[in-house]
This record gives structure tokens, C-alpha cells and sequence, in this order.
């Protein structure tokens, strides 16, 4: 079994809105610690991916703040999750802060990398 916490997790990810820790616990499965500024909208990031969105399905629990989370569903289709709810989002999702927001998460290792290393990319 491994276990971490925020602060020994390594950081993925850091932005002026965005931060993301992220570390493999074994199982398949990777926990993330993410954070970010209000207005923070990970859709342009996520253009390339198929139909420009997160294909990574996560699971977690939104520990500050609230998050409208698109789909592909629609220009309109979107759930807005508040702190203090647990989550399960399905692969096709784009995430917006509508206040300052934190998380932690977990999800498949392999898939989470790839959709890592698409936004740490250059270009």
C-alpha cells in the first residue's frame, strides 16, 4: 500500500490559475491534488484531445470551492459540483472554476499520463 499527502506529492502542473500534484498509489490507480484560480477554464488546454475534452474518467471529492464541469454534450450541457461532494466525472469533461477550488482525485494511471503529457506539451 502507499500513501501521500499534498505536500509530499510531486508537482505536474503549475500555472498562474492551476496547480496539479499528482503520484501513482499503486493499483493502476493515480491520486491528484489539484487547485485552481476562479475563472481558471482547462477547455483551451484540452483542445487535440478527442472531442477537445478530458478522456480520463476521475473520482474524487471537491474539498474547497465550486466547479462548472462541461460535457459533450452540448454548449450547454454542464454540472456545476460544490465543496463537499464527492464526484465521479466520465471521460469527455472540461473543467471552470467558478470560485477558487481544490480536489483530490483518482484515476487511471496510463490514461491520466497521456492527458498530462498532452498539456505539458509544448506548442
Amino acid at each position: 500500500m502507499t500513501a501521500t499527502t499534498r505536500n509530499e506529492t510531486p508537482v505536474a502542473i503549475e500555472t498562474d490559475g492551476a496547480e496539479l500534484r499528482m503520484k501513482e498509489i499503486g493499483g493502476g490507480l493515480t491520486v491528484a491534488f489539484a487547485r485552481f484560480s476562479k475563472g481558471t477554464d482547462m477547455g483551451p488546454a484540452l483542445k487535440g484531445l478527442p472531442d477537445d475534452l478530458c478522456p480520463c474518467p476521475h473520482w474524487g471529492y471537491l474539498l474547497k470551492g465550486r466547479l462548472r464541469m462541461r460535457t459533450g454534450e452540448g454548449p450547454e450541457a454542464y454540472e456545476v459540483y460544490e465543496a463537499g461532494q464527492a464526484f465521479y466525472w466520465g471521460p469527455g469533461h472540461a473543467p471552470e472554476a467558478l470560485d477558487d477550488c481544490e480536489y483530490v482525485d483518482f484515476s487511471p494511471t496510463e490514461e491520466f499520463a497521456r492527458v498530462v503529457g498532452h498539456l505539458t506539451s509544448p506548442g
